[in-house]
């Protein structure tokens, strides 16, 4: 009999597999093989959580495939290579079907080095993980020419058919809520927790197997996310059913006691294959048509996957590997040492930092506005900050972190990804959160003993790229406010942001 394997990536593990349907054929017996790479685990100094998460996942995945009767060879090697040639040795088979990688180095790696390790039929199938395998916007656009988010994110409302009208409008009237979900939390709001998982014998060992890794960042102790598609599919629903919908107002909230607040953390299943986002796109869509949850929430949670996330992908493919290699405000200075201990006297960063190296995540506002804003406002070298990005959080991969940090949370690379510089003075933290009032600095002084740095940094910035800013529509309003600063407090704001980065390289690690 005829053996056909599909070969599944570790951040692939798809119930639907692509690889394991066009595999299946009469007279063929069908074998899924699994590598676990030595080398690719140890690339960075990965967060512990991530690699218990993903190993638990890719392990737990191989006994549901078998448990559903198919053949299943998991093979450890010290790369991708060397278990792909230990299994054809061995095996032989006819025919080899895998999915397109997310990533350049595994699809080059695929389409390049495949059949000649083989020397049999590779078909390298199109990647299901993102819905742009299904419908290609904008296909005939240079990759110099600029799609912002919205055009992308309405062509892709409209070609799916999600949360739109029968008559082609948008579902209530308009196509983002984005003015009605600013709200700051405030009190008597009651924030559930997220659903947790006790990990079973199998997590346990590779909890315990992580631990004795050379490197790594973060704290593996009090594992609990999910680890199997039933698992996730729970973590969906009981984000839909206690979250979803006051998701909206508050989805730009920050609170240091509360970091989760009423985001889904869905998106480290969503980028290995636990869940598949037109499932949780249409979920969230039912919520509104039954009445359960507001458009406001419901839209702008959808926006974040059929939106952001294809987005982000989509801009990751547009163009070659190295002109992502972009430094456009020529930032130079390397990461603090703060980054990996979160020992920094602002109690905003320092929460921040400090729940990342416990659970290897924060939501998406403060990923922007207080990381990638110190980040740009100190003017951290972009590719240093990708890698700490890269190690440091769960969900993190290539494809999502190299144009969400460089791009649009760095504006490092001319614009490509977003409008605009996503830069703000401690204002906007107040405003959104809840951190100053615990804070030893001041956030309403600009300059001082106790001025919050993110002020005279954010107005030095200002200053040093006056003239650059000024051509940039969206963030006018900002440079204008310039004119309020007279000479004096010009030069005290220069001053003080000229010691404090003098100082912040004696801090780097």
């Amino acid at each position: 009999m005829a053996l056909h394997t599909a070969w599944i990536l570790g951040d692939q593990l798809l119930e639907r597999h692509p690889a394991v349907l066009a595999a299946q054929a009469p007279g063929v017996e069908v074998e899924i093989l699994l590598i676990e790479s030595q080398q690719r685990l140890l690339r960075q100094p990965y967060h512990r959580k991530k690699l218990t998460l993903l190993l638990s996942a890719m392990r737990h995945y191989a006994y549901s495939m078998e448990a559903r009767g198919c053949r299943v060879r998991y093979i450890r090697a010290e790369t991708i290579a060397e278990g792909l040639k230990t299994y054809a040795d061995s095996h032989d088979p006819d025919a080899l079907f895998t999915m397109e990688a997310s990533e350049w180095r595994g699809r080059h790696f695929q389409h390049e080095r495949l059949a000649s390790l083989f020397q049999v039929p590779v078909h390298v199938l199109a990647n299901t993980q993102f819905l742009l395998g299904q419908h290609h916007p904008f296909p005939d656009v240079p990759a110099d020419r600029r799609i912002r988010m919205e055009t992308f994110y309405r062509d892709m409302r409209k070609h799916f058919s999600v949360l739109m009208e029968e008559d082609g409008t948008p579902a209530g009237g308009n196509w983002n809520y984005d003015r009605d979900n600013r709200r700051a939390l405030g009190k008597g709001i009651t924030i559930p927790d997220r659903r947790r998982f006790q990990p079973d014998a199998l997590t346990l060992a590779v909890m315990d197997e992580v631990a004795q890794f050379p490197e790594g960042v973060g704290k593996g102790e009090g594992f609990d996310l999910a680890v199997t598609h039933e698992q996730a599919a729970i973590a969906l629903e009981t984000f839909l059913d206690e979250r979803l919908a006051q998701f909206g107002p508050y989805e730009d909230a920050m609170h240091w006691q509360h970091r989760l607040l009423f985001h889904s953390q869905l998106s480290p299943y969503l980028n290995i294959g636990l869940l598949e986002p037109m499932d949780v796109i249409r979920a969230a869509e039912e919520r509104y048509h039954r009445g359960m949850a507001p458009i406001n929430s419901v839209e702008g949670f959808v926006r974040q996957i059929l939106g952001w996330r294809e987005y982000i992908y989509w801009q990751y493919w547009r163009v070659e590997p190295q002109r992502w290699e972009t430094n456009t405000w020529d930032a130079q200075r390397p990461l603090p040492s703060f980054f990996w201990d979160g020992d920094v006297a602002m109690n905003c960063l320092r929460t921040c930092l400090q729940g990342v190296l416990e659970d290897g995540y924060a939501h998406h506002i403060e990923r922007l506005m207080l990381l990638t804003n110190y980040a740009m406002l100190t003017g951290l070298d972009p590719m240093q900050v990708n890698r700490w990005f890269l190690a440091h959080f769960i969900d993190a991969y290539e494809w999502v972190m190299v144009p969400n940090v460089i791009g649009m949370g760095l504006h490092a690379d001319d614009g490509r990804v977003g409008s605009k510089p996503y830069i703000a003075s401690a204002n906007y933290i107040r405003k959104m959160g809840n951190y100053c009032s615990s804070c030893s600095y001041k956030a309403r002084e600009r300059t001082g003993p106790e001025a919050c740095p993110y002020n005279f940094l954010y107005w030095n910035f200002l200053l040093e790229h006056e003239e650059r800013l000024r051509a940039q529509p969206r963030l006018g309003p900002n440079v204008l406010g310039l004119r309020h600063l007279d000479e004096e407090q010009r030069t005290a704001v220069r001053e003080q942001a000229r010691a404090y980065l003098a100082d912040l390289l004696h801090e780097t690690g």
